[in-house]
């Protein structure tokens, strides 16, 4: 389920397509896909269809082959956004379709603008079915398409195009004048181009209803020849003359302000019927100039003025059915999120000024547009340090739990992102650690917890200070419990791991300190080497065991093999010194007594004197009878097994004690979680046992009957 609710039926089915292309298909002798079979499917989810296979970025010139000569599949509204798409596989695959509308921008594979307006124009379909068409971010490529032979083929064939997206490519005056002469076009969108005139805007003025024209940097036009231009755009509706107001100011650029404050104090003759001016980034502009442009249009329903100093007028807060991106307050920062998502220089400033304003109130709203501006700059390192710094705010504390856990999943997602796009950035990956530290998010929220678990471990190797290791370390040692048997071993595998926990203990070893770190660090390698074998070795081969002369709180005890390696009398009196040391938080004594416990439950394996051993067992007991129960999850386990030889009727009473102690434990933090573990790995048949065996001690009597009756009570419910 993701934050709005679950997902729709249709969009399952087509995620499940995707996901069976490889046995729905078979292969052409260039090797692109060819349904084997294929119903006819309804022209809507045709479109759908290639649009989820570009956002799950398994659109590519071998899976486009699906769309190429079969008659099932009509595309209509087709989008290939950011997909790796030949010039070739797109001739044979899209432009045979009768399209309406085409999205390319950013595409790679080497497909430029000459190659997708010759290729839909040989279609003679397309030339008048086509009415939208976004190229932003593709180069010209017109030069190249002629050195190879072909005939250069302007927009101008395209004649049914109404909307065309031209943003972010190298647009020459000479094409923009091609463009102007189609007769129906409606919406142009040229920002961040290199257009250097815009006279050929007169060529439309009659159909021209949107002009898109953000950061024209190269645009060399007087104010007074630009604002005729402007002036003579009669359908104009909507203008985008913004600007990026961090950009380095050129002589082009102090004149696009002063055009802009020209059309704001001139004639109301000028542009009467806009409804959406965005001059958002530009200077110059006064609060006077505002306030006569919006009382001259009274149709004026959007207004741009982020990042121009004059967005807090107040006649604009009187305009009910006026929108305004600004900063002077929530709606305007949070309009400007919504408006600029692919603007970076806006989303920037906008998360800025967003930050001041986040209150101690649940705001998913919110929540939703940081998280859009990160996913849409995935690369931008302004953007992701600002924005994490929000996202740390809007899920503080109990605001977390109001948030839907879809929203909290996709957030987690992209703090992952940000922690491995931006490694080395200190407070970046101290953001993202600062926002997973919390026990909602760890426990309740669903992510990629092994990935997690590497990022976490890369951050504690890279950074040194010590707020940063205490929060990987505390993240770690949850993560870790949280694994799958196979992601554990697949973790535990890896030395480093090893070496980067054990070097924390061993810093806090050497200076004496006993801290939140080390207690996670500890808490950390118990649950890697849980029914580990691998990783107990790295343990010990890592000179883990000498560090246990100062500080014990592991479990390679559970593991046979390893357990001749602990067999040293002065390192077992150690840890019963603290079993015994009622000083000692129980946690620590905890693990101290499940290693005795371990150790002394194999008396054929026993190296060491009788003595110690009988005061091993008494000593077992009695400490754990001192015990109070601990209200925090201090250990999880993914398997009982370990605890079955401890339970035999014909083990000493302290190692019975520890065990089911240690099982009493886990399953009154966590009853659901353990009740059906306890059944099917045959404890419950374990205890039963020690219940009704004559020679139990009366103390694990009881609590293996409070056991029972919690399994009992969860499974009546």
């Amino acid at each position: 389920m993701d934050a709005e609710g679950p997902q729709a039926l249709s969009d399952l089915c087509l995620a499940q397509v995707c996901c069976s292309l490889d046995a729905l298909c078979s292969r052409r002798a260039d090797g692109s896909m060819c349904l084997s079979w294929a119903p006819l499917f309804p022209q809507e989810m045709v479109d759908q269809l290639l649009r989820k296979m570009a956002t799950k970025g398994i659109l590519n010139d071998t899976t486009v082959g699906i769309f190429r000569n079969c008659k099932e599949l009509r595309l209509r509204r087709a989008s290939i956004s950011c997909c790796p798409v030949s010039a070739e596989a797109f001739l044979l695959a899209l432009c045979p379709h009768r399209l309406q509308e085409l999205d390319a921008s950013w595409v790679s594979g080497g497909l430029t603008v000459a190659n997708i307006v010759s290729g839909l124009a040989s279609n003679p379909e397309c030339r008048s079915s086509l009415q939208r068409l976004s190229l932003s971010g593709l180069r010209l490529g017109w030069e190249s398409l002629e050195e190879d032979g072909g005939t250069r083929v302007g927009f101008s064939s395209l004649q049914g195009l109404r909307t065309l997206n031209l943003a972010n490519t190298d647009l020459t005056d000479a094409v923009l004048e091609d463009v102007c002469s189609l007769p129906q076009l409606e919406t142009l969108d040229i920002s961040c181009s290199a257009v250097s005139e815009l006279t050929a805007l007169l060529d439309c003025k009659n159909t021209l209803r949107s002009l898109i024209a953000h950061q024209l940097q190269q645009l060399d036009m007087s104010p007074a020849r630009l604002l005729f231009v402007l002036s003579q755009l009669h359908a104009l509706r909507h203008l985008d003359f913004s600007d990026d107001h961090i950009a380095v100011e050129d002589s082009d650029e102090r004149d696009g302000d002063e055009t802009v404050r020209q059309l704001l104090e001139g004639s109301p003759q000028v542009l009467p019927s806009l409804v959406s001016l965005d001059i958002s980034g530009r200077k110059r502009i006064t609060e006077a100039g505002v306030r006569a442009f919006v009382e001259a249009r009274s149709g004026l329903v959007f207004l741009g003025l982020l990042a121009t100093g004059v967005s807090s007028c107040e006649f604009l807060s009187s305009r009910k059915n006026l929108k305004v991106t600004g900063e002077a307050n929530e709606n305007q920062v949070c309009e400007a999120l919504r408006r600029y998502r692919d603007r970076e220089c806006f989303i920037l400033e906008a998360l800025v000024h967003l930050y001041n304003l986040i209150t101690d109130k649940p705001r998913p709203d919110i929540l939703k547009l940081v998280l859009s501006g990160m996913q849409n700059h995935p690369t931008s390192l302004h953007i992701h340090l600002v924005a994490t710094t929000c996202v740390l705010s809007l899920t503080s504390r109990d605001l977390v739990e109001a948030m839907p856990v879809g929203l909290l999943s996709s957030t987690v997602t992209q703090l992952l992102y940000a922690m491995k796009t931006f490694p080395s950035h200190q407070q970046v990956q101290r953001n993202c650690l600062l926002a997973l530290c919390s026990d909602y998010i760890l426990q309740e929220v669903p992510f990629d917890k092994y990935l997690a678990a590497m990022l976490v471990i890369n951050c504690l190797s890279s950074h040194e200070d010590p707020t940063l290791q205490r929060m990987a370390v505390a993240v770690i040692s949850i993560l870790v419990a949280k694994l799958s048997t196979e992601e554990t071993a697949l973790l535990s595998k890896d030395v480093f791991i090893m070496k980067q926990l054990l070097a924390i203990v061993q810093q806090k070893a050497m200076v004496g300190v006993v801290d939140a770190t080390l207690k996670f660090a500890l808490s950390a390698l118990w649950n890697l080497t849980d029914e580990m074998p691998a990783a107990a070795r790295n343990f010990i081969e890592c000179q883990g065991l000498e560090l246990y002369e100062e500080v014990l709180e592991n479990n390679i005890a559970e593991v046979e093999v390893l357990q001749a390696d602990l067999q040293e009398e002065d390192l077992l009196e150690h840890i019963l010194s603290l079993l015994q040391d009622s000083e000692v938080e129980v946690g620590v004594r905890y693990f101290a007594g499940g290693i005795l416990a371990q150790l002394a439950s194999r008396p054929e394996a026993w190296t060491l004197g009788d003595e110690l051993h009988s005061t091993i067992l008494k000593q077992l007991h009695a400490s754990i009878m001192t015990w109070t129960p601990v209200e925090r999850e201090m250990v999880s386990y993914r398997s009982f097994h370990p605890f079955c030889p401890l339970l035999q009727t014909c083990q000493p009473s302290g190692v019975q004690l520890w065990a089911v102690w240690a099982i009493h434990l886990v399953c009154s933090q966590n009853t659901s979680h353990y009740s059906s573990m306890l059944e099917e790995e045959g404890v419950t048949e374990l205890l039963k046992a020690l219940v009704a065996h004559p020679d139990t001690h009366s103390d694990i009597k009881g609590l293996s009957h409070r056991i029972l009756q919690m399994v009992e009570q969860h499974q009546s419910r």
